[in-house]
């Protein structure tokens, strides 16, 4: 999922900036200025401007201390349902030394103070742990020198523990070190670098099971969603939607029969200049079910867009011939040599074509928006994960400042990377901006669906040759797919070997860490499905199927050369070269890849006698990015009926090393679900474009996993103190791939296009390939 701006692998976003501890009387300010050394006055203690703070000691935007002791933790991810900000809470809490039963989470609004907000790519953790940690460690030692100097010790006799500071037999508690206040230290950038972290013997809230801080409110219903939100003098809109996702313009509305519904107010076509919603007619009601019953009444006429007759079969072809074009696409630098000559000089080469349908996000919670203008600023409501994406967008299309807008932050009752795309929040604003009061618009299930940034159909080709000796001398995979990054967030495109540009989340994993030779990795945007939808990041992204076709040949490739798939991929995962890691992030490298492949097929019972027509297969992936590597492998035990072509996925065993886990329960629950939803889209969910629209808009067709299909799951994680990184998409990559080496084994027959089908499981086995 898109991310601008990283956090780095340092934490370099904090050493841009000065580190300033300070309390005066009763108050205190720990903030970042501006200016790297910039000097803050302090007021002095007793006076107005010191007292106007009350009992808080702040020490970053980041967190508080009030004087009860409370610790707040501002969160700036979004919350749905992944208890990000127990987790991300714990990494400050820990190093702080703070007491959990104190530690409040808030997940703020925007605000430019707190940078880039955005929630995706499985980075939460990843970016905040130096972030957070090193607050918490400032904290802490002002705090340690504060409560000495209270005492009338040394500071280097004291220690803190569960929010106190303990000297011997005398102990401070937080509480009263803030109540009592006084202190005054500042960190430049480079000393706030330098400070210490705990090692992980001395951590007491990292990797242990607390209490997730944000149950109690999801399951006594204080908890807000988006779809909650409400003011007075609301009303309610439901949209029109166009023939083409772009491009389609109005040419009349007919609302005659909308007004015999008791509520309905007036329709609206939509003018926008940021062109996100073109075309779209809103609906407007006192209710919403009018507003529903008012839409179907409504009669739009338009001119379509780009599109309009543009099938799922047009734009896979249109992929497989941008594919034979040798000159299209971008070069990723994956350090490889001359391919070309390689596969001249080869005794044998490999070559296969993988494919995969287009998917829909069908998040529980459709897509939804309040908005309206207050005291000059406009608010927007709604569950959004990446806030800082969208707020230029809704300036251009309001003609306002984007210092005069905000978004009010809410949970989201999912998110799996459709509401990156914060495109919903515009019409709402359009709306208002139009009606002059404030507008609700919720989709239908329906409209979800058609209005969804959908994970593209993709078309893949990899090729591998062998040496004499048998090993492997060079590989190419080449991929086409639509690319979100480019159409949402072009400016952040990298620039590839050749100087063209690729969206790095809809190729990532094909820069993998086996040793194979020459290497060449080639990114083709598929403009065909750029114009015909907006395409969108969805859980594990472009992984999601560059994976599914590199694990699967892997295991083509394997047999090709007669090894075992386990061993191939072991020789592959040498940890050589550029595939030998490096500090902070893949310490180990691809021998941690190689690990996790040997656990998971011993937990597995890899080589043991199965029933007949069931099979055993693996797939293994680093997650997302290479400087962030999830290391994780699976082992999808299967049962095939050959009457019905039917797969029964008996069981999942995964193995991930993550490095150092902050959330247990977690990071098994991200697994758990990350997991099953590779098995849903691998079986069981896909949707196809026809006549530029998706087919399917409700669960009667487009029908994801279900609750009786979920197999035994076997879920572990090695024991690490290396860098925490993600965990809330990768095991969605191994599914797929571990699931059709399965079915290989057990009847014989490959499967490259995911949904895997029964139909498409007999026709295999009738076919006999």
């Amino acid at each position: 999922m898109a991310r601008i701006q990283s956090y780095g692998e340092s934490g370099r976003l904090l050493t841009r900036r000065g580190f300033l501890v300070t309390t005066a009387g009763a108050s205190a300010a720990f903030g970042f200025s501006d200016a790297a050394h910039a000097a803050i006055d302090l007021a002095a203690p007793g006076s107005a401007a010191s007292l106007a703070a009350g009992q808080l000691f702040e020490p970053t935007l980041w967190f508080s201390i009030d004087g009860k002791g409370i610790v707040t933790v501002n969160i700036i991810r979004a919350e749905m349902g992944q208890h990000v900000g127990t987790a991300l809470a714990r990494i400050l809490a820990d190093e702080l030394e703070a007491d959990w039963d104190k530690v409040r989470i808030v997940h703020v609004d925007t605000d430019p103070k707190w940078g880039v907000m955005v929630t995706g790519g499985s980075w939460s953790v990843w970016q905040t742990w130096p972030i957070f940690s090193r607050a918490g460690a400032a904290g802490r030692m002002t705090l340690i020198e504060k409560g000495a100097k209270l005492l009338g010790v040394s500071p280097s006799i004291c220690t803190a523990r569960g929010g106190a500071v303990i000297a011997g037999k005398q102990t401070i508690s937080y509480a009263d070190i803030v109540r009592r206040g006084g202190v005054l230290r500042r960190f430049t950038p480079e000393e706030l670098g330098k400070l210490p972290i705990k090692p992980a013997s001395q951590r007491r809230l990292i990797g242990r099971a607390v209490a997730a801080l944000d149950i109690p409110a999801k399951i006594n219903g204080a908890a807000r969603y988006g779809i909650d939100a409400k003011t007075p003098g609301m009303v309610y809109a439901r949209p029109k939607l166009p023939p083409t996702r772009n491009g389609s313009k109005v040419i009349s509305v007919d609302d005659s029969q909308a007004h015999g519904v008791k509520g309905y107010i007036r329709s609206i076509a939509l003018d926008d200049p940021s062109d996100t919603v073109p075309g779209w007619v809103m609906v407007i009601a006192e209710t919403y079910p009018a507003a529903i019953r008012a839409a179907d009444l409504v009669t739009v006429n338009w001119t379509p867009g780009p599109g309009a007759d543009v099938s799922e079969k047009d734009i896979l072809d249109h992929a497989a011939r941008q594919i034979a074009d040798a000159d299209g696409g971008a070069l990723l630098d994956t350090g490889g040599g001359d391919t070309e000559a390689a596969f001249r000089a080869a005794k044998s080469t490999i070559e296969q074509t993988y494919t995969t349908a287009t998917v829909l996000h069908f998040q529980l919670e459709p897509v939804n928006a309040l908005a309206f203008e207050k005291d000059g600023v406009f608010e927007i409501h709604t569950g959004n994960q990446w806030q800082s994406l969208i707020l230029p967008t809704l300036a251009k299309a309001l003609q306002r400042p984007q210092t005069s807008i905000v978004m009010r932050t809410y949970l989201i009752g999912g998110g799996f990377g459709r509401r990156l795309n914060g495109d919903y929040a515009v019409p709402a604003a359009l709306a208002a901006k139009a009606l002059g009061r404030p507008v609700k618009m919720v989709l239908t299930r329906a409209d979800d669906a058609r209005f969804d940034s959908v994970r593209s159909p993709s078309v893949q080709t990899l090729r591998m040759a062998f040496a004499e000796d048998g090993r492997v001398s060079a590989m190419e995979h080449h991929a086409a797919a639509g690319w979100p990054t480019q159409v949402m967030a072009a400016d952040s495109l990298p620039k590839g070997q050749n100087g063209a540009p690729y969206d790095p989340f809809a190729i990532s994993g094909a820069d993998h860490w086996y040793d194979v030779g020459a290497q060449k990795v080639r990114a083709i945007s598929n403009d065909l499905a750029n114009s015909t939808f907006r395409p969108g990041w969805l859980r594990s992204v472009g992984s999601g199927w560059i994976n599914w076709a590199l694990e699967s040949f892997m295991d083509e490739a394997a047999h090709h050369v007669g090894v075992d798939p386990v061993a191939f991929r072991l020789k592959l995962l040498n940890g050589t070269g550029r595939n030998a890691g490096s500090a902070p992030n893949s310490v180990g490298g691809a021998k941690r890849q190689a690990e996790v492949v040997r656990r998971t097929a011993e937990r597995a019972g890899w080589g043991a006698t199965l029933p007949q027509d069931s099979g055993l297969g693996i797939a293994t992936s680093f997650g997302q990015e290479r400087n962030m590597p999830t290391w994780i492998a699976c082992a999808a035990r299967v049962r095939v009926d050959r009457a019905t072509g039917a797969v029964t996925v008996e069981k999942l065993t995964i193995v991930a090393d993550a490095g150092t886990i902050v959330d247990p329960d977690g990071a098994r629950a991200q697994t758990e679900g990350a997991a099953l939803w590779g098995l849903s889209m691998a079986l069981h969910e896909g949707t196809a474009f026809q006549n530029g629209r998706v087919k399917d808009t409700n669960l009667n067709s487009y029908t994801p996993l279900r609750i009786g299909d979920v197999p035994e799951m076997d879920i572990s994680f090695i024991d690490s103190a290396e860098t925490p990184v993600g965990l809330g998409e990768p095991a969605t990559t191994v599914i797929a791939p571990a699931i059709a080496n399965a079915i290989f084994t057990a009847v014989g027959v490959r499967l490259r296009h995911i949904p895997i089908t029964p139909e498409a499981v007999s026709a295999a086995m009738a076919a006999g390939k």
